[in-house]
């Protein structure tokens, strides 16, 4: 038995990688359909994943919970190294490719509070100027769905 610590090109079984990064077996085998992942197959066909695949992993982790879709995310790796643990260079594309998405997503959920505060501080007592009313169905022929009326202007 090799009592050495494992050296960063030890491959790890799935679920070595699922205990590590606390995600299900069968979300790893997901990212890897999609191809946000890669392992290798041993002879008895079991996969096999590189360390850095734990890195990886954890940004799709991150990724989800900032709500950033798997598709961005496999944009992004596709312009990493897939046999390399990804460098400090390659982390920061990503973040700032990102901040951008983020920042938007961070303005619109301003601007949907402002609009919350607005709408209930009216109480609907200002019909004038109430951008949710609508009176006469003016959007229907827009089809279904809410949507906030444009403007209007107060005299």
């Amino acid at each position: 038995m090799n009592d050495s610590a494992p050296s960063p090109t030890d491959l790890l079984s799935v679920g070595d990688v699922s205990r590590r990064t606390g995600v299900s077996v069968s979300a790893l085998h997901f990212y890897e359909r999609e191809g946000l992942i890669s392992a290798t197959r041993t002879s008895g066909g079991q996969r096999r994943y590189a360390r850095h695949v734990i890195r990886r992993v954890s940004v799709i982790q991150v990724a989800k919970r900032m709500g950033i879709s798997l598709s961005e995310v496999a944009d992004v790796f596709a312009d990493l190294p897939p046999d390399r643990m990804p460098g400090k260079t390659d982390w920061r594309r990503i973040s700032e490719r990102w901040r951008g998405r983020l920042e938007a997503r961070r303005q619109e959920i301003e601007r949907m509070e402002n609009e919350l505060v607005e709408c209930i501080g009216c109480g609907c007592v200002s019909l004038r100027s109430c951008r949710v009313l609508n009176p006469d169905d003016e959007l229907g022929a827009d089809g279904a769905g809410p949507r906030l009326l444009p403007e209007i202007p107060t005299d």
